[in-house]
């Protein structure tokens, strides 16, 4: 996806890439029998909502697409996260994982402050922001739930913002190095015991993430200064990490 795409090319693409994002958070949500994608719609006044909309998960997208993501969840999923074996569990702690499976098809994005609303409320949030498309989740003919994406093309003019970054230049921000993740069934969580190792979704050699407030900022390896542990960064990922080095003394 290019800023050089008229309005009607990027539309298409938009609502292609999204079905493809709404096939990979399918594979994610709870659900009975497999959910496929519906028929997508660009209307936010037309969603197709689940016959027992319970509640949503609305995430903003940073990185390469910019934007928000939806997920409206039916009574049946909530019910069946509320009565997890392992206690009730967070709604959008647990569909986290389907997010983000949906935020990999539009490339290098990352999820970030996910939180549970009112389906109606997380829809209307969607409005007038960018390129809007809403795909069912089905299972046969259950609706269980609908994935909404709003996104934003990369803006090809340049962006000037060295006066607002000098103000913010002193501000404390909090700095996390996350070395992977992984995903474990229910039944896997209550399998655990101690000595047991979990294994997570990146090699050894891989490099580890560096985000900021949340934001992915940069990538590295990490290695040991002193009695602690550090990062050396090889890699400048978001264009927010670039401005802030510019305004810097």
């Amino acid at each position: 996806m290019t800023a050089t795409l008229d309005h009607t090319q990027a539309s298409e693409t938009i609502t292609a890439v999204v079905v493809a994002a709404a096939r990979a958070a399918a594979a994610l949500v709870p659900a009975s029998s497999e959910l496929v994608p519906g028929a997508a719609v660009t209307d936010p006044d037309a969603v197709p909502l689940p016959p027992a909309a319970a509640a949503a998960v609305s995430a903003r997208l940073s990185g390469e697409v910019s934007g928000d993501v939806v997920l409206v969840l039916s009574a049946d999923v909530v019910e069946a996260l509320d009565n997890s074996p392992v206690g009730p569990m967070d709604v959008a702690t647990a569909l986290r994982p389907a997010l983000e499976a949906a935020a990999a098809t539009l490339g290098r994005v990352r999820v970030d402050a996910e939180r549970t609303e009112d389906p109606v409320t997380a829809l209307d949030g969607l409005r007038d922001k960018g390129m809007f498309v809403a795909v069912p989740l089905l299972a046969g003919d259950d609706h269980q739930a609908t994935l909404a994406l709003q996104v934003t093309l990369p803006d090809a003019a340049p962006r000037t913002q060295r006066g607002s970054l000098d103000l913010l230049r002193h501000v404390a921000m909090e700095v996390t190095v996350e070395i992977g993740r992984t995903r474990m069934t229910v039944g896997e969580l209550l399998s655990l015991h101690p000595g047991e190792v979990v294994e997570l979704d990146r090699a050894a050699s891989a490099p580890a993430d560096l985000l900021v407030n949340g934001t992915l900022i940069a990538r590295g390896e990490v290695v040991v200064v002193d009695e602690d542990f550090g990062l050396r960064i090889s890699e400048i990922v978001t264009d927010a990490a670039t401005e802030l080095g510019q305004a810097a003394p």
